[in-house]
C-alpha cells in the first residue's frame, strides 16, 4: 500500500480507523488500542451509543424497530440487534455497554413467538448474531451455541428457511452462522462438538469455491461478486474471504487453496489507485450513513479488500517446503 493510500485510509472514523492502524500500517499495540478506545465517544460508535433506549433496546426492538409496519422499502438496520452488531464488529469495548446484556434479559422479547432474547428464534443469521453479541457482552448464550450443532443440515451448512422446510444449505445463512460460531468459540474456547459444526459449514462453502453451485458449476448470484458495506446480512466473496482469513488465524492454518477464484474476484475489482468502489447498498432505514455513496471509493471495502490480499499474498511468498497451511485441524 502507498504511503499516499495509507494515508486516505487512517483519515477516518475511529471505529475504521483503529484497525487499518493495527492490520495494515503495523502500529504498535498502544497506539492502536488508543484509538479503539475513542470509538465509544467519538464518532460512529458513540453516534450509535447515543441512540440506545433507556430499557437497553435500540428503535424499540429485538430485529426490528417497534414501529416497524413491513411496508418500507428495504430493511429497518437500526433495532437491537443490527446495532449491537455493529458495535461489536467496529470494536468498542463490551464496557460501554455494562448492563446491558441484564436489560435486554428484562425487556427484550424475539418479533418471532416472543421468545427471551438471549435464548435465540428459529433464523440461523439472527442466531448467529446473538451468539456472537452474547459472548461479547457476557450472556449466557450456550443454548444458542448447542441449537447450531443440533439444526446443522446434512450438506454441512444452515439456511435461514429450513422452519419452512428446506434441506439445502445458504451461503447467506452459512457464512452468518459461521462467523457466530468463530466469535463464540474465541471468546469462550467453544467445545469439539462446536468446532467440527464451524469446519463443516466452512467446508460447504470452500466445496463451492466461495462462488459456485456444486452441481452447475456456474456463479451462484450476483450478489456473490458485489462489494457493498456495511455487509449486513449478505453473503459476499469479499465478506466470506474475510471470514477465512479470521477462521484460519484462529485455527493456526494458512489459506485454504480453494479461496482461489473468490481472491481473484477480489483482486481484479481493485481499482490501479488501490481502492474498492462502493458497489451499492443494502435499502432500509439506518441511524446514519457510515460509507460513501455508491461509485466512490470506499475506506471500508479498501481495508477489507487490502488485508484480505495481503493474508493470502503473504501465505503465497512463504519459502519453497514451507507448509503455508501452518497446521492441522487433525
Amino acid at each position: 500500500m502507498s504511503p499516499e493510500l495509507l494515508d486516505w485510509m487512517l483519515e477516518t472514523d475511529p471505529a475504521l480507523r483503529w484497525q487499518v492502524e493495527r492490520d495494515l500500517a503495523g502500529a504498535p499495540e498502544d497506539v492502536w488500542r488508543a484509538t479503539r478506545s475513542r470509538v465509544a465517544t467519538e464518532g460512529f460508535g458513540a453516534g450509535l451509543l447515543s441512540r440506545q433506549d433507556p430499557d437497553g433496546q435500540w428503535a424499540g426492538g429485538a430485529y426490528f424497530p417497534a414501529d416497524f409496519q413491513g411496508d418500507e422499502e428495504g430493511q429497518p438496520w437500526t433495532a437491537t440487534t443490527w446495532s449491537l452488531t455493529t458495535l461489536r464488529d467496529w470494536g468498542l469495548d463490551a464496557a460501554a455497554l455494562a448492563g446491558t446484556a441484564e436489560k435486554l434479559a428484562a425487556n427484550s422479547r424475539w418479533e418471532y413467538e416472543d421468545l427471551p432474547y438471549w435464548g435465540g428464534e428459529v433464523d440461523c443469521c439472527i442466531n448467529g448474531y446473538t451468539l456472537a453479541n452474547g459472548a461479547w457482552l457476557g450472556a449466557d448464550v450456550s443454548g444458542i451455541a448447542q441449537w447450531f450443532a443440533d439444526h446443522r443440515l446434512a450438506d454441512g451448512g444452515w439456511n435461514c428457511e429450513w422452519v419452512e422446510g428446506s434441506t439445502r444449505s445458504s451461503f447467506h445463512s452459512t457464512l452468518n452462522s459461521l462467523k457466530g460460531l468463530l466469535y463464540y468459540e474465541v471468546a469462550t474456547g467453544g467445545s469439539d462438538e462446536l468446532r467440527a459444526a464451524r469446519w463443516a459449514g466452512e467446508e460447504y462453502l470452500l466445496e463451492r469455491r466461495l462462488l459456485r453451485g456444486l452441481s452447475t458449476g456456474e456463479l451462484v448470484g450476483p450478489w456473490a461478486i458485489r462489494f457493498r458495506y456495511p455487509f449486513r446480512w449478505g453473503f459476499s466473496a469479499l465478506n466470506a474471504l474475510d471470514y477465512f482469513r479470521a477462521a484460519a488465524l484462529h485455527d493456526g492454518v494458512g489459506p485454504d487453496p480453494r479461496l482461489a477464484d473468490a481472491v481473484d474476484v477480489v483482486r481484479a475489482a481493485r481499482r490501479p489507485d488501490g481502492t474498492w468502489l462502493q458497489q451499492g447498498r443494502h435499502p432500509g432505514r439506518v441511524w446514519f450513513e457510515v460509507d460513501v455513496p455508491p461509485g466512490e471509493s470506499s475506506r471500508w471495502l479498501t481495508f477489507y479488500g487490502t488485508r484480505v490480499l495481503d493474508w493470502w499474498d503473504g501465505a503465497s511468498a512463504a519459502p519453497s517446503g514451507t507448509d503455508v497451511r501452518g497446521g492441522s485441524r487433525g
